[in-house]
């Protein structure tokens, strides 16, 4: 999530970005469909087509992490895989990097892809299916992505990352506690190459699309890829359709995801055994980048921001409530 300070619509600064790509200017009305979060998202149309800029202040990114993204994407796209596309700029390039009056952005823009997202469906067994084979397929071309030229950044990384920033918002008890419990866990797994690859970590009803007419699925928002085991993306799609679905019991659904990522990949059970490791790891990692986020306060803020800020604050207290708790069996069978 972006600094409260980058979450304002900024028309003008899209503008500004968009001049770097032959964009429909009198599609500028579809600017009132913008969204923020981790980046900022401005729909348009180029030549007559529906396209998505997004772009983010460079402070708030790394620049490999930027490329490799990209780089990922070409190559599954090269692959037949229903990746979302970028494109290219009046010069050629996928990402841009630019100074402005408002600070350095990267921006980029990309084509909407076919569907609906998952989240407005039935959740159907053939959305299901369709759903787990696409993450299962995404893991086996993972899984022969080999010495890419722009390396993304692993858990480890994302570890190391989270105890600078937790130590730069004097977040040192709890949070800290639960970080190096969460470390000597992962350190403890194996890691082979059919079971730890470069994963989505976002692979949510929200990010998947699925056309009725091709009956596929395409995916969206790589914008936190890293290297993991392919078990997080496992994980964090079961919780989601739950979720998203609102009921206690959603083992049916989860049968048939499963179903459909077995037929293009395998599944390390005994790291699968394993879920609530992985949620402790999401949702530390949620509370760290949520807490950098809110870190700065103003006075008289607008209402939204005060109302997000809220909402955000009770976001923070319930993750804490799971904090520095040790990992029994109980942690490995639910």
């Amino acid at each position: 999530m972006l600094k409260f300070r980058y979450l304002f619509d900024n028309p003008d600064l899209a503008r500004m970005l968009l001049k770097n790509w032959d964009y429909d200017e009198n599609s500028e009305e579809m600017f009132q469909y913008f969204r923020i979060s981790a980046n900022a998202i401005y729909p348009l149309r180029i030549h007559g087509e529906v396209c998505y800029l997004r772009f983010s202040p460079v402070s708030e990114k790394r620049e490999r992490n930027v490329m490799a993204e990209l780089a990922f994407l070409d190559y599954l796209r090269g692959l037949g895989y229903p990746a979302m596309e970028a494109v290219k700029s009046r010069g050629g390039e996928e990402v841009v990097r630019k100074e402005t009056p408002w600070g350095e952005f990267y921006a980029s823009v990309f084509k909407r892809v076919a569907g609906e997202q998952i989240n407005q469906t039935d959740f159907n067994d053939e959305i299901m299916f369709s759903y787990g084979s696409t993450l299962g397929e995404l893991h086996a071309f993972s899984r022969q992505y080999a010495n890419p030229s722009v390396k993304r950044w692993t858990h480890r990384d994302a570890f190391d990352w989270m105890e600078k920033t937790l130590s730069e918002l004097g977040l040192d008890q709890e949070p800290m506690q639960e970080l190096a419990l969460l470390r000597r866990e992962f350190d403890q797994l194996p890691i082979t190459q059919d079971n730890y690859g470069l994963i989505h970590f976002d692979f949510e009803p929200d990010n998947v699309f699925y056309d009725e007419t091709s009956q596929r699925c395409s995916v969206i928002d790589f914008d936190d890829t890293m290297y993991h085991w392919f078990v997080m993306d496992i994980v964090q799609a079961l919780d989601a359709i739950q979720d998203e679905m609102e009921i206690d019991d959603c083992s049916h659904q989860e049968t048939v995801f499963l179903k459909g990522y077995r037929s293009q990949f395998n599944i390390d059970e005994e790291v699968l055994s394993m879920r609530s490791v992985f949620r402790r790891f999401a949702g530390l990692y949620q509370f760290v980048r949520v807490a950098r986020a809110m870190q700065e306060r103003w006075e008289n803020e607008p209402i939204w921001m005060v109302e997000l800020r809220e909402k955000l604050e009770r976001l923070l207290i319930k993750s804490e409530r799971n904090f520095g708790l040790n990992f029994g069996l109980e942690t490995k069978s639910s």
